[in-house]
């Protein structure tokens, strides 16, 4: 199961683009039933694990802004470091977290369906922006595995003039280490099952590669768009568990 669920993560990451921290860790609490922190500590490592290749192949393509890459890295490392220490502490709260991993996986997938449809806004240079906002995303990555994605490609595209491939390629060195940094704070309080994510990253290599050949071939937009309305639907089923047993 585990297998099967690491390979249709990555091959969806692959053809569509959406992030691995926000289908993964509301998967792992409703698929497997794991509870929701150690579902996120497992997600983030899930998540650098799968976007590893594609990471170095935006690197080695030159497709990296080291200027924006450092700014976001300057608020988002304190960001996410917080937000893992703060999922921590809340073990016990259960409802709660189930309720702020639904909102954050609603945020990102209502963000991506408004890029989709509307398009992003002609960026203007405003490099103060980013480690602020980058604070507050890795905030949100630590404690839901979810958001670099969505918001730090909004966030470049709002605050840069960088070309869409640099800002992918930034974003995905970006998410890269917040994802190794809040999932290495997750593992030392014990919140990652090793053996699933074992699983998970056997299944995530296939698939990913998998997807990697079929994106170029198959109608990459529409399949993004029903990615995410599912992805609101999960959520909102996050967001319902949460109050309902709060």
């Amino acid at each position: 199961m585990a297998f099967l669920l690491g390979f249709l993560i990555a091959f969806a990451i692959g053809v569509t683009g959406v992030g691995a921290g926000t289908i993964t860790a509301p998967l792992l609490i409703l698929a497997l039933g794991l509870p929701p922190e150690v579902a996120v500590g497992t997600a983030l490592l899930f998540g650098f694990l799968v976007k590893i290749p594609a990471g170095g192949v935006y690197l080695l393509k030159g497709e990296v802004d080291d200027r924006a890459l450092f700014r976001l890295l300057l608020g988002g490392v304190p960001g996410v470091l917080l937000g893992s220490l703060l999922l921590a502490q809340l073990k016990g709260a259960k409802d709660l977290v189930l309720l702020l991993v639904g909102l954050t996986v609603v945020l990102s997938a209502g963000l991506g369906l408004w890029r989709s449809f509307k398009g992003l806004p002609q960026g203007k240079e405003r490099p103060h922006l980013l480690p602020p906002a980058a604070f507050g995303i890795g905030l949100e990555v630590g404690f839901s595995s979810a958001g670099a994605g969505a918001l730090g490609t909004l966030l470049l595209f709002h605050a840069t003039r960088l070309s869409p491939q640099k800002v992918v390629g930034t974003d995905l060195l970006f998410g890269l280490v917040l994802a190794l940094l809040g999932g290495g704070v997750h593992l030392y309080f014990g919140q990652v099952d090793p053996g699933l994510l074992l699983a998970l990253a056997s299944g995530g290599v296939a698939g990913g590669l998998l997807g990697a050949l079929f994106a170029t071939r198959l109608p990459k937009e529409p399949l993004r768009v029903a990615l995410l309305l599912w992805l609101l639907f999960i959520g909102s089923q996050l967001i319902y568990r949460g109050v309902a047993h709060g």
